[in-house]
């Protein structure tokens, strides 16, 4: 058999003897040890981890690295939305293309392969940044996937054209309808209208919700019942619910149960929550994170994701995923091999199935790999491993060089 490449000596997840690769036509032929074959192209992984790459389910890139346009005083969220909707209002369609271009080969070179971006459009930002947004999707399609969710960032209710805006981009690329509940002054209608949309397009739905420390502020309820009037257990998926951090572990376990139940999935972004909650705790200041990994328990799934990159949500960053992971697995104070593995399918396999996006190494699967410099996952998380090399259907999308130290020898 001839074959276009054999990626030698990769160490795969939860498996202890090396394997080859073979891989023809972009998907994976052969996946054993010691593969015999005619290939035009080999290369050795000298037994680093070798997995699908990461995968980003939640991602603003339209407002990413705009902290020199915009003013951080208060550090809360208010502030934000409120500094970013001045920004946008300025936003060109070449801006947001050149600034969303940078972080995606940013999340390329540190190993993702999907990603999900929220696009804002409202009578502010206008339909500018979903063009640009649709030409990165484009422009990056040979090394990165990404869905584009048209959302709703100020509300709906208090806007109309931004509900005739949301149909324009459905009809026009994006791939999903993302809701913004607690910017609505009318919530549940903002609610209603979103799966009213998401079911004239046939698409999944993404809200930003609850965000704040205060258990009974909460749309939660409202989402969870419109999930299952609308029929879209699976296809429903909530980022930051930071109020879930503030639940005592009886309270936490029956929203746990309600939220599996409706087949909703969670996001958390831990950069971004860290950064922005508890301003009003002085002392002794909660970290503001949905703990994910306990709900994963309850059956929901779960997902770790970057959010927002040097703006006024996160004024830091810099798309890897794999930091992102270390930051929550930190935070959370987990250590056991168990939640280490749990936190490396959050940033890999469970956010892959939330976006109901293939994923896997396995034969007749899509060649997408992603080397690590790591013998295993968990050391990946543990040391925030640097991608080494990346492969897109069996093309080679980036490689980076390992660092060298001249050291002297003694005498």
């Amino acid at each position: 058999m001839l074959v276009d490449l054999v990626l030698r000596n990769a160490r795969l997840m939860h498996q202890n003897t090396l394997v080859d690769i073979a891989i023809k036509g972009g998907r994976i032929v052969g996946l054993q040890p010691n593969i015999r074959c005619d290939a035009v192209e080999e290369e050795d992984l000298q037994g680093h981890l070798a997995f699908p790459g990461f995968v980003d389910s939640h991602i603003h890139l339209d407002k990413a690295c705009i902290l020199d346009r915009c003013s951080i005083c208060a550090g809360t969220l208010e502030e934000a939305v409120r500094e970013t909707s001045k920004a946008k209002a300025g936003f060109s369609e070449h801006d947001v293309y050149e600034r969303a271009s940078a972080v995606v080969r940013q999340a390329i070179v540190h190993g993702t392969t999907r990603m999900r971006t929220f696009v804002e459009i409202d009578p502010r930002a206008g339909m500018r940044s979903f063009e640009a947004i649709k030409r990165v999707r484009q422009h990056f399609s040979f090394a990165i996937d990404i869905q584009i969710c048209a959302f709703a960032q100020e509300g709906l209710t208090n806007e109309p054209e931004t509900e005739q805006m949301l149909e324009e981009a459905l009809s026009t690329g994006a791939d999903l309808i993302g809701g913004c509940p607690y910017t609505d002054p009318r919530p549940e209608e903002h609610i209603r209208r979103i799966f009213m949309l998401a079911k004239k397009h046939d698409v999944d739905v993404d809200f930003h919700l609850d965000f704040s420390l205060d258990p009974a502020k909460t749309d939660l309820p409202s989402v969870i019942e419109a999930t299952r009037a609308n029929g879209y257990e699976g296809r429903v998926t909530i980022g930051h619910v930071t109020n879930i951090s503030a639940l005592d572990v009886t309270a936490r376990t029956k929203l746990a149960l309600k939220i599996a139940q409706a087949g909703i999935a969670l996001t958390v972004l831990p950069a971004t929550d860290l950064f922005l909650m508890g301003r009003d705790h002085p002392t002794n200041t909660p970290r503001g994170i949905a703990p994910a990994h306990l709900l994963l328990a309850e059956g929901v799934q779960a997902a770790i994701a970057t959010n927002n990159i040097l703006n006024p949500f996160t004024p830091f960053g810099d798309a890897s995923l794999a930091r992102m992971a270390n930051l929550y697995a930190n935070v959370m104070q987990l250590s056991r091999d168990s939640d280490i593995d749990n936190v490396f399918e959050m940033v890999s396999t469970r956010p892959a199935a939330l976006m109901r996006m293939d994923y896997g190494l396995c034969i007749g699967a899509p060649a997408d790999i992603v080397v690590l410099n790591a013998t295993d996952h968990r050391t990946a998380i543990r040391t925030v491993a640097p991608a080494l090399a990346g492969w897109k259907r069996g093309r080679k999308t980036f490689a980076r060089e390992q660092p060298k130290i001249f050291e002297r020898v003694n005498g």
